[in-house]
C-alpha cells in the first residue's frame, strides 16, 4: 500500500500549445515554466508551489475535439480559488472571454465552468468553508453568486 499525497499537474493535448497558452495565462494567469519549441509548454498557477501545474502539448490543427460524455475520458480539470470575491472576478473575466459555459453550488463548493479554445472543460472553484458542508448539503443546484458574497459579507 502507498499514500497518494496529491494531484500535482494535468496534462492536455491541445491543438496549438501556443494558442493554448495564450488562453491559459491570458484568461486564467498561469506562467510560462518552460517550453520545449513551439509543441509543448508547462504552466505554474500563480501562487503554486509546483513545478508546472498544467502541461499543453500541440498535436495539430486536424485533432479531434475532447468526447461530449460519450466516451471514456478525463471530463474536466478543476482549479481552486482562494477567496469568493476570486470567484466572482473570474466569473467576470471567463464571460468576457466568451468561455464561460455554467455555475453550479455544490453545498461545498461553489464553482463555474468553462471551455478552453480546444474544448477541453474546466471548473474554476471556491471552497466553502468545511464547517458549513454538513448545513449545505452536497449536490447540484443553481449558484447565486451574488447572493453568497452579500451573505458572508453580513456575517
Amino acid at each position: 500500500m502507498f499514500t497518494i499525497k496529491r494531484l500535482n499537474h494535468a496534462v492536455l493535448y491541445v491543438r496549438d500549445a501556443q494558442a493554448a497558452f495564450a488562453f491559459y495565462r491570458d484568461i486564467l494567469g498561469f506562467e510560462l515554466v518552460e517550453a520545449m519549441g513551439d509543441r509543448a509548454v508547462f504552466l505554474r498557477a500563480n501562487g503554486s508551489d509546483n513545478h508546472h501545474d498544467l502541461g499543453l502539448f500541440g498535436i495539430g490543427a486536424g485533432a479531434a475535439p475532447p468526447g461530449k460524455g460519450d466516451r471514456v475520458g478525463l471530463y474536466h480539470l478543476a482549479w481552486e480559488v482562494e477567496t469568493i470575491e476570486d470567484l466572482a472576478n473570474a466569473r467576470q473575466v471567463l464571460a468576457n472571454a466568451g468561455a464561460l459555459t455554467g455555475q453550479s453550488d455544490h453545498g461545498n463548493s461553489l464553482s463555474l465552468y468553462a471551455r478552453d479554445p480546444d474544448g477541453n472543460e474546466f471548473e474554476v472553484f471556491w471552497m466553502v468553508p468545511r464547517d458549513e458542508w454538513a448545513s449545505r448539503g452536497f449536490g447540484t443546484k443553481a449558484l447565486d453568486l451574488e447572493g453568497e458574497i452579500a451573505r458572508r459579507t453580513r456575517a
